[in-house]
Formats: structure tokens, sequence, C-alpha cells
């Protein structure tokens, strides 16, 4: 078996001290950059890898993060899972992924995350709710993606409210009449932000907003609630593009066409959004520099630092859908 390549060898090989090797791996600012850099080639060269368990010991941290979502099923959290996951990879990071649902598991999440030396954790989406009615254990950094403003912790998060907002106010301009809303479910913070976003728009633009129709994310339930979509309406803001993709069978069923008798945008822009019939008119989320946001500043909070929480502002795509 291949031996492991040491500190000692990396030293040998860049004709320096292993002290110095130590503080390039540790990231101490002792160290002139000429000598840094012939460090880093060393260690390139002989594919040093640092050993992670021996750094814990040394360090007091694992360089593993934690991810806490309440599921992987919506393509909004399995995006976010893959950019976070490439953010603290790029950081030198490890990435644990708990799956939590409801404020008891969540407790439990954290605190097996704790027990395993994780150095800080991201919440996403719907985990956010439970984990702000827990407690946070001691020395844990802490970043959620999508909350209220809250001291314990970092955010980050998509200007949903404004997204919503730009959406309703092209359905608007086309001058089908107000114009309804398939909102996600209730108890999400994204969800409620975007309805918000629409019934502001609507107020603006002097309109009633309707009972908005009400799914859970997924196309199926988009489907589903869009079959009551009344006759007559003519402009449908959909809060993903989950739910668009099974809105847009139900209108095909009725025999609606859309966008001639009722325009259709969503939220998200996801991959295939350009592939749907027709190709959907969707709000896009950054989902890539959301995700090294929320790693950044993780990786700040576990330093000491309190980053200041971001918020990012979505764009509209028009396609063939509104």
């Amino acid at each position: 078996m291949q031996r492991r390549v040491s500190m000692a060898d990396v030293a040998a090989a860049a004709g320096v001290s292993g002290q110095t090797v130590s503080r390039v791996v540790n990231g101490s600012p002792r160290v002139d950059p000429a000598t840094r850099a012939r460090v880093e080639a060393a260690m390139a060269t002989l594919g040093y890898r640092m050993h992670r368990a021996a750094r814990a010991l040394r360090t007091g941290r694992t360089e593993t993060i934690g991810l806490m979502v309440s599921t992987l099923a919506t393509i909004g959290n399995s995006r976010m899972l893959q950019a976070i996951a490439d953010a603290a990879a790029a950081r030198g990071y490890a990435l644990t992924v708990v799956t939590a649902a409801g404020a008891d598991a969540v407790a439990d999440g954290f605190a097996r995350l704790h027990d395993q030396g994780i150095d800080g954790v991201i919440v996403l989406n719907e985990a956010t709710v439970a984990a702000r009615a827990v407690g946070v254990p001691d020395g844990l950094a802490l970043v959620v993606v999508d909350s209220p403003p809250d001291h314990r912790y970092t955010i980050a998060q998509i200007d949903h409210a404004a997204g919503a907002r730009i959406a309703t106010e092209h359905l608007v301009c086309l001058g089908r009449g107000t114009v309804w809303h398939l909102a996600g479910p209730d108890g999400s913070y994204a969800a409620a932000q975007r309805e918000a976003g629409w019934r502001a728009a609507l107020a603006d633009a002097g309109l009633t907003p309707p009972v908005p129709l009400r799914g859970d994310w997924t196309a199926a339930s988009g489907h589903r609630a869009a079959r009551g979509l009344p006759t007559g309406a003519g402009a449908l803001f959909v809060a993903n593009d989950q739910m668009s993709l099974g809105a847009l069978r139900a209108l095909a069923e009725q025999g609606r066409s859309v966008p001639e008798e009722v325009a259709v945008v969503g939220f998200d822009d996801v991959a295939d959004a350009s592939e749907y019939r027709p190709p959907l008119t969707t709000v896009r989320q950054d989902f890539e520099q959301l995700g090294a946001l929320a790693v950044d500043a993780l990786v700040a909070r576990i330093a000491g630092a309190e980053p200041a929480s971001v918020s990012l502002a979505p764009t509209l795509v028009v396609r063939v859908s509104a």
C-alpha cells in the first residue's frame, strides 16, 4: 500500500522546515508569499492531502459543515444542496447532510451534528421554521437560508417578495385582469413571501387578489390545484416551476391554451423550464451564488465573525408561456 505523503515529505521537497509547512496548511499569515507558493507547489506535486482528524486535534475544528433540510425531493432544495456542496469543497470543507422535518427532528439533528464535532450548520428553507423554535447547541455556528431576522444566525436568501412582484407585474401588463396565484404550502417562509409580493403588486395595480390556490411544491399538487382555476381567469402566477409543470398539464387537459387563454409565470427557473410545453416564463434564482454566499457566511461565523445577512435580487426570464 502506498505510504501517505507527510508534512515532512513536503518540507523536504520545498526546502523548508516542517513548522513552515504546518503554518501554510493552517493558513497562518506568518509565511511570506514566495515561500507559501513553493510549499503549495510541493503539496500539489507530491499529492499531499491534509489529515483532517489530525488537524482537528490541533485546531479544535473538523473542517466539516452540516446541511439540515426537511426534504431533498424539491428541485430547489436539491439544487441548493449541489451549490452548497460545491462551495464547501472549494473551501476545503467536507459536508454532512441531515434531513429533518419538525422541531423534535431538527433538535435531534442539531445535537447529532454537534456530537460529531461539526463546525457549523446551514439550514434550508422549510427546516428553518422548526430551527427557529429549538435551541442551537453552544459553539455551533449557524446560517439559515430563508428566515425572518434573528440575532442568533446569519440569513442568506433570495428576495422572494421582489421576485413575485416582478412576475405579477409582468402578468398585469398583459391586460388579462387580476392575476391568480398558485401558492406554496402553509408554513413555508418562501411561499409566504412570494404570496406577499403577489398581493402587493396587485394592490399597486388596483386589482383585488383572489383566494390563492395552494400546492405543496410538487408537480402533482400543481396539477390538482390548477384544476380549480376558474373559467375566465387569464393570468396565473405559480410559486415554483414544479407546480407550474402540473398546472400546464391541467390547463391542457381542460383545453385551455397557454398563453393565448391563460398566461402562466413560474418561479425558480429550473434547468428544464425552457423545455416545458410551452417554454416557461419564470423568475430565476441564482442557486449557485446563494449557496456560495451561505457557505462564505458560515465559514466567517466559524472563525468568530458576524457577517451581515444577504438577500439576492431575482430576475424574470421571459419565454413563451406569458
